[in-house]
């Protein structure tokens, strides 16, 4: 089944997209645009310094752009409260970041949390994600982070992050730091959850092998965040 890019749904526009750093020579990214439609994992691929992860942090302002302009489902976010935007997307990274006075369960929750949901809504959430990623609530829940290896803490990291079910998912090279075989169960896992989730994600690696495994598209970026192919 073939289907036009033009008349499928854009989660994540990117026009023109530009960033310049203080006392730099050039632009880090150099007005970049870029459509990433709904459902579909858009790899962002490249050597060290392209722009890539700086591009990533743009899409939910952790940094913000020197100019042109970001739509999330239409709507321009590049003024929006950037809190609330966070909040529509979710965010895995390498170093996974989880709390490490809260337990498995707490940390799952804390989206949920921070939006006012009730208890049960919470309570009934954290289990159906701990399901999802494939870590029982009765076994995990009540668990500390210290007390799980690296590559069941990047679950958590990702059940962390779709804990209120965001429209979109930034994943910024989130399996980089884990051994091959444990890796490779992840992009599997990833790829499995994917088929139940249908979320929007843009995923940062500099790993061509997991940007064919893992991608429906792959922008190649070369310096300055221009894609290449």
């Amino acid at each position: 089944m073939t289907t036009s890019d033009e008349s499928r749904d854009v989660t994540i526009r990117l026009e023109g997209l530009t960033k310049r750093y203080p006392g730099q020579p050039g632009n880090a990214v150099d007005a970049l645009d870029l459509d990433i439609h709904t459902g579909e994992i858009v790899i962002l691929v490249g050597p060290s310094g392209c722009g890539k992860t700086t591009t990533m942090k743009m899409i939910n302002r952790i940094i913000e752009p020197t100019s042109g302009r970001i739509l999330l489902a239409g709507d321009d976010v590049t003024t929006a409260n950037p809190d609330h935007l966070r909040r529509r997307i979710g965010y895995v990274i390498q170093q996974i970041g989880l709390f490490p006075h809260m337990t498995i369960g707490e940390n799952v929750a804390t989206v949920p949390r921070l939006l006012g949901w009730d208890k049960k809504q919470i309570s009934d959430r954290v289990d159906e994600l701990l399901e999802l990623v494939g870590m029982p609530p009765a076994d995990f829940r009540d668990r500390y982070p210290k007390q799980l290896s690296g590559g069941q803490q990047q679950r958590i990291g990702v059940a962390r992050a779709l804990g209120a079910d965001p429209e979109v998912l930034l994943m910024d090279e989130p399996f980089g730091a884990i051994d091959p075989i444990t890796r490779d169960r992840l992009q599997n896992e990833l790829l499995r959850l994917q088929d139940e989730v249908h979320k929007t994600i843009v995923f940062v690696t500099h790993d061509i092998d997991e940007a064919i495994k893992l991608g429906d598209r792959i922008a190649i970026l070369r310096e300055g965040s221009h894609i290449a192919q």
